[in-house]
């Protein structure tokens, strides 16, 4: 099944956003050149923005010196260590690497729908078509039945092979191949989700609420605007109908009604509608496909959260002889 690769998220203070946007799930603060005073600071900082204090490492560090890197230091007398609290005991100690050290692995989210976001599709001589992604959530196994989202197409899943070996099922974070029967390469493509079609299967999205974080844009962005938005393996433009409310980035409260433009540095709710075809999900129900990146002028000018989904009513999508035959059998 291969090696388990656990993701760790280090913000290092003085980065463009402190970490504020950042939405993987572990968190340990790597504090350079500060004294107690500042760490409660980022404490505080860490908590408004949604984290426990009591469960974030806050660990100053001198990678110059090597200061509390792999040792503990004598330079930083004020420093008593770090304690955090844990599901199992507590953990303490003085340096990052303890810190890494005792950070738990997160539980991997199987018992969730399907979710598998295609990286690339290809035709193999001799087997057929086989769609290529990231298990995010679920669980894909040969003799399912999935639909692909946004087009609605469902078939049997024929097998499924990580490195060359054929699984009996893939988990989330396997990169797998999977064949499927009665599907030419024509009919689906990069960022398109794979999902269960009996268990809550992903749907075409008409439009979506986000929070967004402006980060780095040259003017203003007003409703009309209309960048590239890249969510899971997705990069579709995507129009900003309306931006509801300015908010707080931090604490997430409302500032200003129905705001005529935001700039870099503010923090809104907005509607937003794709222009092509395409399937996201709202954060809190699926993460991976709830995040995205603004993209525009060759870089990232901003940063969101989907908060809602409006799914989009796509009836006569295709289903597959296979998919009918191993449905009879179920």
């Amino acid at each position: 099944m291969g090696k388990e690769k656990t993701h760790i998220n280090c913000v290092v203070i003085g980065h463009v956003d402190s970490g504020k946007s950042t939405t993987t799930g572990h968190l340990i603060y790597k504090c350079g050149g500060i004294d107690k005073r500042t760490i409660e600071k980022f404490e505080k900082e860490a908590q408004e923005i949604g984290y426990n204090p009591a469960t974030v490492p806050f660990v100053p560090i001198s990678g110059w010196n090597g200061d509390n890197m792999l040792e503990a230091s004598a330079n930083m007398p004020w420093f008593k260590g770090w304690q955090i609290e844990r599901k199992g005991a507590k953990a303490e100690g003085k340096t990052l690497l303890a810190a890494l050290d005792a950070m738990e692995p997160p539980s991997r989210p199987v018992d969730k729908a399907l979710r598998l976001p295609l990286q690339d599709v290809y035709k193999i001589g001799g087997i057929g078509t086989v769609p290529v992604g990231r298990v995010e959530t679920g669980v894909i196994k040969p003799g399912c039945v999935v639909t692909f989202a946004p087009v609605m197409l469902t078939t049997e899943v024929k097998s499924v092979e990580m490195h060359h070996e054929a699984l009996t099922e893939a988990v989330p974070g396997d990169n797998v191949g999977f064949n499927v029967k009665n599907v030419s390469v024509k009919e689906l493509r990069r960022g398109y989700v794979a999902g269960d079609s009996k268990d809550n299967p992903p749907k075409a999205t008409e439009e979506f609420t986000a929070q967004v974080i402006v980060l780095n844009h040259p003017g203003q962005i007003s409703n009309g605007y209309t960048p590239v938005l890249d969510c899971h393996t997705a990069h579709i433009a995507c129009k900003f109908r309306e931006i509801k409310e300015k908010c707080d980035r931090r604490s997430g409260k409302k500032i200003e009604d129905n705001p005529k433009a935001i700039k870099s540095g503010d923090a809104a709710i907005v509607e937003l509608v794709p222009s092509k075809p395409m399937c996201v999900e709202s954060f809190t129900d699926f993460p991976p496909l709830g995040r995205f990146a603004v993209r525009d002028m060759r870089q990232t000018v901003a940063v969101g959260v989907i908060k809602a989904v409006k799914p989009k009513d796509v009836s006569g999508g295709k289903v597959t002889k296979a998919a009918e035959k191993a449905q009879k059998k179920k």
